[in-house]
């Protein structure tokens, strides 16, 4: 009787440790033996996450936006007058990106596109130029100007560009100012520059194309650049002091802190944006001034400075998009969310750096 019940103890371990060894076999990472099955689900694919959406941004500030409608407004290009009669000019403070080269006499002008904040109105407005025949196409602008010579008119009905110029018939959306004197005194009202395009079968809206940006937060390093002295002729020379607290260059103008007007604070980018081009003689007019064509498209040196660094590489721009900018090896330079200015300067120009 003892010797049965030993008998089946044993039959019942032996079970038991096969049916464990067929476990563990099941579980091997090796291909199981026809006949065998398997106890592993089959994966039929690899398992994804869904990228989660961005939320949307403005395309040349890189800051939040309040939704893609927004977004999608036609950016709007104003020229406006930098000679001493012109400053304090209102509303630049307001542009998402201003350009600034230098035309007849040494003295600069802007290019300034207004998209993420448009205000009331902005001046005062003057003539075009030709390196505005580069700038607007690039970014898909509408453009705001007074009049301009007729090569430069000539110029413009050679490109992409929609002429919305005070000169061109085109008056609902501008007014004179009668505390100034003329041809300082000429404004625009943002609302009726839309209006107007409308009225004229111009694209209000469209895909527009953006500046590169870094979104992650500025890391707190010392600052290495506080000032930069550009040149742009003997006739206007641009200060740009770093400032800490805001993180931002504030800028003066031939040695005087350069307002707005609306606001009466002193002129501040996010980022500067040294971008040397060439500048070629496109004409004369009776008083010996040079008209020049800059070139703006193709490769080039600039200098970015953002956080208190500065950065050296190459620009690069297209016909139909704004400017990259990349470092000595390769790497893309990136702008901090804000409003940026671009310095276009000859190619022979020296800045100075503190």
């Amino acid at each position: 009787m003892t010797r049965r019940r030993s008998v089946g103890s044993m039959r019942s371990v032996l079970v038991a440790l096969v049916m464990l060894g067929i476990l563990i076999a099941g579980g091997c990472t090796k291909p199981a033996p026809d006949g065998i099955v398997s106890y592993w689900p089959k994966a039929e694919r690899e398992r994804t996450v869904a990228k989660p959406v961005e939320p949307p941004s403005w395309p040349l500030t890189g800051l939040a936006a309040p939704d893609a409608a927004a977004v999608k407004q036609r950016i709007i290009s104003v020229k406006i007058e930098n000679s001493p009669a012109a400053r304090p000019q209102t509303n630049l403070q307001r542009a998402d990106v201003v350009y600034e080269s230098v035309a007849e006499g040494g003295v600069t002008r802007f290019n300034a596109m207004f998209h993420s904040q448009i205000p009331k109105d902005a001046g005062p407005v003057r003539s075009a130029r030709l390196s505005d025949t580069s700038i607007v196409p690039q970014y898909g602008a509408l453009f705001v100007f007074s009049g301009a010579s007729t090569s430069v008119n000539s110029a413009i009905r050679k490109t992409s560009i929609e002429n919305l110029s005070e000169d061109a018939g085109v008056s609902y959306p501008y007014y004179r100012s009668s505390q100034r004197a003329a041809p300082h005194n000429l404004f625009v009202v943002f609302s009726k520059v839309r209006e107007e395009a409308a009225r004229r079968g111009m694209p209000t809206t469209r895909e527009n194309k953006r500046l590169v940006f870094d979104k992650r937060a500025s890391a707190e390093v010392t600052p290495t650049v506080t000032g930069i002295d550009i040149p742009f002729s003997q006739a206007n020379r641009v200060r740009w002091t770093y400032d800490a607290k805001s993180n931002t260059y504030l800028r003066e103008n031939n040695g005087k802190v350069h307002t707005d007007r609306a606001t009466g604070k002193q002129l501040s980018a996010t980022n500067v944006v040294v971008l040397w081009a060439k500048h070629e003689a496109a004409s004369r007019d009776k008083f010996g001034s040079v008209t020049y064509r800059i070139v703006l498209t193709g490769p080039g040196r600039c200098s970015v400075f953002r956080d208190g660094q500065r950065y050296d590489g190459t620009w690069e721009a297209g016909s139909d998009a704004p400017p990259t900018f990349k470092a000595e090896d390769g790497a893309q330079i990136k702008l901090t969310p804000g409003n940026t200015w671009i310095q276009v300067v000859e190619t022979t120009v020296n800045i100075t750096m503190k």
